[in-house]
Parts: C-alpha cells; sequence; structure tokens
C-alpha cells in the first residue's frame, strides 16, 4: 500500500493540477496586498473582503469538482452492480473476479479522491498561516468563524463528505459480499464483524474517518497517550511488522501498570507511615509528592536517553525503583524519614512512561498504534485502581530478621519484589529495535486528525506531511515554511513559546484537573481519618473504586459525549461540574457527613476524568507539528504540566500542616477553586477567539 500511495499522489497532482487551491496565486495576492498597505494606498478592509473572496472562489472551485467526481464514481457503482446481478442470474460465477476488480479500482480512484481534499486543506491551512504572520491579524479564526456554520458555506463541505462516506460504504459492501459470501445466503448486516477485510477496504475506511465527525471508544483513549501519529492519513510506516516484537510492547505496557501502582499504593498509608516516624500527618503530602518532583526531570532525560536506546534506560528505570521502594521499606526500621522521602525520589527517578510512548510511537506499527496507545491508558488506569486496592491486603504486622513488614513498609516490599521480577523478565525478553529504522522519521505523538473544522482551527489541516512538500515544492519560500514547521525544538521553554494562546489554555486546564485530582488523593487519607475515623483498609476500597470508574466513565464519553456534543461543550460542562464537586467538598456544615464527602469526591473526579479525556483529545490534534518529534515534543510537554500540577498539590497538603488540622480541608480547597474558576474564564475566552 505505501508504494500504491504514493503513485496516486504522483498520478493525481499532474491529473487534477488545474482544481487545487491555487497557493502560489494566492501568495502572491498576500504579498501584493502587504505592499499596498505598507504604502497606504490600500484599505485593510477592503483586503479582508477580497482575500475572503477569493478564497471562497477557491473552495469552491475544490467542492464542484468533488461532486463531479463523486457522481462519476457513483455511476460506476450503479453500472458495476447491476453488471454483477445479471452474472450472478446467468451463473457466471467466473465472471465475478473482473466485477471484483472493477470495485477495487473504484475504491483506489476513491482513495486518490480523499488524497486531493488533504492536500487541498494542506494548502489552505498555509495560506491562512502566511496571511496571519503577514499582516499580524486573526485572520484565521475571522474566516473560520464565519464560514464554519454558515448555511451557504461550501468550507465544511470539504471536511464533512456525507458522499465520500456513501460510495466507501458501497464499496466495501460489496467487495465483501463478492469475497467473503459468495455461494451463502446469508447477509453480510446480519454477520456485521468480518474476519480478514480486505487492505483497499481498510485504507479507504480510515480515509473516510478522517473527514468524519465520529469516534469511537479505542480512538479516543488511544488519543490520551499522546502517541498515535498526528498524520495519520500518511500510508507509509516506518515501523515494519515484520519485525514488531509483541513482547517487549508488552514489557513496556507492564512498566505503565507497575509504575502507576507505584504511585498511588502508599496513598491509603502515607500519613500513618509519617506518624510513626515522628512527622506530621500532613508531610504525606511530601512524601506523595517527592516522587512527583522527581518524575519532572527523569521525563527529560529519559525521552533524550531514548532517541538512543529502549533497553538501557528500561532496565535503569527498573534498578532505580527496585533501590528506591528497598529504601521507603526500610525507613521504618532506621526510623529516619529522610530515608523514606529519598526512597521516594529514588522512584520518581525511575519514571519510564516517556520511554514507553517513544516505543509505541516509533516500534509499533501503525496498524497496531491505535490499540496500543489504547492499552497504555488502559494500563495506566488499571494500575492506579490497583495502587490503593492492594493496600488494604497489607493488614498485617510481623518481624523476620529484625525488618518489620506491617501496612506501612508492605508496599515498598511488595513494589520492590514486583521491579525485581520485571527487571529478570526484561532482561530475558526484551529486544532492542533496530534504530536504523527510524533513522530520518518524524514520530509523532498525537493521533488521528479525525476532526470537523466546525470544532477546532487546525486540527482538520494537520495532514499528511508529504502532502504539505508536494504543495511545497511549487516555490522555494514554500519550502522554506515546511522545514522551519518540523524543525525539533531543543527546550522546554523554547518548546512552550510556539505554542498558540488556546493550546497554552488547554494545557492550564490539564494542570488544573491534576492539581484537583492530586489534592483529592493525596488528602484522602488524613481527611477522612480526621472526620470520619477511616481505617486504611477503608480509605483503599475507597480510593480504589475512584480509580476504578477512570474505563468506564472513557467508554462512555468515547461512544456516547464526544459523538453527541462537541468538545469545547464538553470541557466547559466539565469544568463547572468540577467546581461544583469542589464547592460541595467544602466543610461549611456541622457536622461533615460521609455522604457529602463522597459524593463531591465522586463528582470533582468523574468530571476530572471526562474532562481530562476530551482535554487531552484536543490538544493532542492542536499541538504545533514541531513539538512532534524530538526530545521536547507534545507529550513530554503535557507530561510535566500534570507532574507540575501534582508537585503544587502535594506541596499545597503540606504547607497546610502548619495551621490546624480542622482547617486543613477547606485551605486545600480554596486553591482548588479559584485555579478551576480561572480555567473556566479562560476556556471561555479561548473559545471566544476560536469559533
Amino acid at each position: 500500500m505505501v508504494a500504491f500511495g504514493k503513485k496516486l499522489k504522483e498520478n493525481q497532482i499532474q491529473e487534477w493540477k488545474g482544481y487545487y487551491i491555487d497557493y502560489k496565486f494566492l501568495k502572491k495576492k498576500v504579498n501584493r496586498y502587504s505592499q499596498q498597505l505598507d504604502v497606504g494606498t490600500q484599505d485593510p478592509s477592503f483586503v479582508l473582503w477580497d482575500f475572503s473572496k477569493m478564497l471562497d472562489d477557491q473552495i469552491q472551485k475544490v467542492v464542484l469538482f468533488l461532486l463531479e467526481e463523486q457522481g462519476l464514481l457513483a455511476h460506476r457503482l450503479l453500472s458495476l452492480g447491476e453488471q454483477c446481478s445479471d452474472l450472478l442470474q446467468q451463473g457466471e460465477r467466473a465472471s465475478i473476479c473482473k466485477i471484483e476488480q472493477g470495485y477495487r479500482q473504484v475504491g483506489q480512484d476513491l482513495l486518490r479522491l480523499v488524497f486531493f481534499l488533504e492536500m487541498n486543506a494542506t494548502g489552505l491551512r498555509k495560506i491562512l498561516k502566511k496571511f496571519d504572520k503577514r499582516f499580524g491579524y486573526r485572520f484565521t479564526d475571522y474566516y473560520v468563524k464565519t464560514r464554519a456554520n454558515h448555511p451557504y458555506s461550501q468550507l465544511q463541505q470539504v471536511f464533512k463528505q456525507v458522499g465520500v462516506g456513501a460510495v466507501a460504504g458501497s464499496i466495501s459492501r460489496n467487495l465483501a459480499e463478492l469475497r467473503d459470501h459468495q455461494g451463502i445466503y446469508v447477509s453480510i448486516y446480519d454477520q456485521p464483524i468480518l474476519s480478514n477485510t480486505d487492505p483497499l477496504v481498510d485504507s479507504i475506511n480510515a480515509a473516510v474517518n478522517r473527514l468524519s465527525n465520529s469516534t469511537d471508544f479505542l480512538e479516543f483513549l488511544g488519543r490520551h497517550a499522546f502517541i498515535i501519529s498526528g498524520d495519520s492519513g500518511q500510508l507509509e510506516d516506518y515501523a515494519a511488522e515484520e519485525e514488531f516484537h509483541f513482547m517487549s510492547l508488552l514489557l513496556n505496557l507492564v512498566n505503565a501498570f507497575l509504575y502507576m501502582i507505584n504511585t498511588y499504593i502508599i496513598v491509603p498509608t502515607a500519613d500513618s507511615y509519617s506518624l510513626n516516624l515522628g512527622a506530621a500527618a500532613t508531610v504525606c503530602g511530601v512524601v506523595i509528592g517527592s516522587m512527583a518532583v522527581a518524575q519532572l526531570f527523569s521525563s527529560i532525560y529519559f525521552s533524550a536517553w531514548s532517541n538512543r536506546s529502549y533497553l538501557r534506560p528500561l532496565v535503569f528505570s527498573s534498578t532505580v525503583l527496585l533501590i528506591g521502594n528497598t529504601l521507603y521499606a526500610l525507613a521504618y526500621d532506621i526510623n529516619s524519614i529522610t530515608v523514606l522521602l529519598v526512597g521516594r525520589l529514588f522512584c520518581g527517578l525511575g519514571s519510564a512512561r516517556a520511554i514507553s510512548r517513544r516505543y509505541i510511537s516509533d516500534c509499533v506499527p501503525l496498524k497496531f498504534r491505535m490499540k496500543a496507545s489504547a492499552a497504555f491508558v488502559s494500563a495506566s488506569a488499571l494500575g492506579m485502581a490497583c495502587g490503593p486496592a492492594l493496600a488494604c491486603l497489607f493488614q498485617t504486622n510481623f518481624k523476620i530478621f529484625n525488618l518489620t513488614f506491617n501496612e506501612d513498609t508492605l508496599p515498598g516490599w511488595f513494589m520492590a519484589l514486583a521491579w525485581l521480577f520485571y527487571l529478570l523478565w526484561l532482561w530475558m525478553s526484551f529486544k532492542e529495535p533496530v534504530r536504523e529504522i527510524k533513522e530520518g522519521v518524524v514520530p509523532q505523538e498525537g493521533p488521528s486528525a479525525k476532526y470537523t473544522f466546525k470544532k477546532n482551527l487546525e486540527a482538520p489541516l494537520l495532514l499528511q506531511a508529504e502532502a504539505k512538500q508536494e504543495m511545497s515544492n511549487e516555490d522555494e519560500d514554500c519550502e522554506e515554511d515546511s522545514e522551519e514547521d518540523h524543525e525539533p525544538v531543543t527546550s522546554l521553554v523554547s518548546a512552550y513559546r510556539i505554542l498558540s494562546p488556546s493550546v497554552k489554555v488547554q494545557l492550564f486546564v490539564y494542570f488544573m484537573l491534576k492539581y484537583a485530582m492530586e489534592i483529592l488523593l493525596a488528602e484522602c487519607s488524613v481527611v477522612s481519618t480526621y472526620y470520619f475515623e477511616w481505617p486504611t483498609k477503608t480509605v483503599a476500597v475507597f480510593l480504589g473504586f475512584l480509580g476504578l470508574t477512570v474505563l468506564p466513565v472513557n467508554v462512555i464519553v468515547g461512544h456516547y459525549i464526544s459523538n453527541m456534543f462537541e468538545e469545547r461543550q464538553v470541557v466547559v460542562a466539565s469544568e463547572i461540574m468540577l467546581c461544583i464537586g469542589i464547592l460541595f467538598s467544602f466543610n461549611v456544615f456541622v457536622p461533615y457527613t460521609v455522604i457529602q464527602y463522597i459524593g463531591s469526591a465522586f463528582v470533582t473526579f468523574v468530571s476530572a476524568e471526562v474532562l481530562e479525556g476530551v482535554n487531552l483529545s484536543v490538544l493532542s490534534r492542536v499541538m504545533p507539528s514541531r513539538l512532534s518529534r524530538g526530545t521536547y515534543n507534545g507529550g513530554l510537554l503535557s507530561t510535566e504540566a500534570g507532574t507540575l500540577a501534582r508537585v503544587v498539590a502535594d506541596a499545597t497538603i503540606t504547607l497546610s500542616g502548619h495551621f490546624p488540622q480542622s482547617w486543613l480541608l477547606n485551605l486545600t480547597l480554596i486553591p482548588s477553586l479559584v485555579i478551576c474558576f480561572s480555567s473556566i474564564v479562560a476556556t471561555s475566552f479561548s473559545y471566544n477567539s476560536l469559533y
């Protein structure tokens, strides 16, 4: 299919050259406008009106040609259907192969049409970007806002192709019937799941999905990991399927699962462990947050290390985690809070989630990458739920060789043993991929650009990298822009600087929800013990149930909510519900009841989950292309934002320990409420500018 895709593009560029958006002509008009405005011979209002009209004409040319080609394809399908019926009635099944080849040819022509759409979208994005850059005016915002929802606008016709979907459905159905159901008198609609689907059908379905507004749970979940190639339309797959090593992928998923267990397994007992070592209960914030502090640095050096190797950093990670958990467990008998904190710092320095993301991006074939990304998120969610649940099993107290094993130390000993077994498994089973395959590859971190123009400004225009380059070949200036767009950044600061204001708002929303979740989880044991006298087992069960809501909530959002509402509506509604959950968590009534605490906690946590899923889904598609590769990529930037939120939240809990314990709940909720309200305001302004 790779060679086929290249051949399609080469042929169609020459054959349909007159029907593409004339980027060269529009660029010259932009330069002329700039000169006229500099000398004061042109009115800015006229420039906006005239350029908008030219874009409308260019888009109309594309749409009318598209309708014409769709009509030709539909006529060919109708003719093939009549021929197939005649042959079946005459019993000439030997001639069916010719009909099947005819459907395949229509399918190939449909793919050409989809590539045509994508390349025009690329040209449109580039000229809008050039206009904004030259005049310093957000013409893109104006043009999209006025054309996206207007009943007479043809802009949305390019990205909402009912006709393409109908043609694709007809081809898929007929190919399936001809290949898999000859001589079987059962409709394919009675057996909707077909095995061994045709590669051409898979390519058509993928192309239609990129132009569709719908989503599903697998793709929705896969976006959370910031792994799926942002240019999902590319047919080239640098991760060869024959060299794909499933066991290595499984080891990366197990690493993510164990690390999330390691993060949350100490939450129910962190306050009691701090008290047993002579510190205040609120020091649990430092104990929990020290792991996040170290992760701020480990994510960077592991991301850089993964440019050269995967096995060595994974071995180093497992070794450091083994040492860290051992120190955490030994701190009880040494009676040292310092050793406890050092152990947690070591655990944070062993965070290898950046390696797992990079491995899936670089080494998993494109056809499996969506499933691998969803599995990465699922493994992390299950680890988050299993951590507190495991803590409730460690309700015992005994000694072996002067080493104490109780509810405080057993999480450390258990995780040290788990990482030891994992290290041995890793050493025996992991296969280092061939690094030459990744030379010159642009590993993307975001998922497919299956996103409507109405919903977002940039997402549907983040299309095939090759298409961009082919459009850029028309002139040198365009080619320079393309190279500049794909040049990787060299630091987190420079990465943050190239973000648009709307992307920065999305990162702030991500910071806010992680802050609220960390406040809820990290102080749960202290708050519940103070108000309700819950034992460790009850706290662990409660946190386990909270964690178990992650996957069901994502199923609901991925299957239903994301298809029923616009993502901006889901984001704002989730922020409002999160704010309501925080408000109901305040201790303003006496007494503070269990129902109030549990109800507000579930509202807060579930709202944050919904918000995280949709927010990351949006982020993964609007991240600049320069943040799609290299050490300082979009995935690392979002990870750092979430980790920083955890650090600040845990520091807030610890600082609140200087006040009476009865103040702890309200003191920690006030910053959450302020940050949440600020994010609602920022999101509202951001969406007003985009829509």
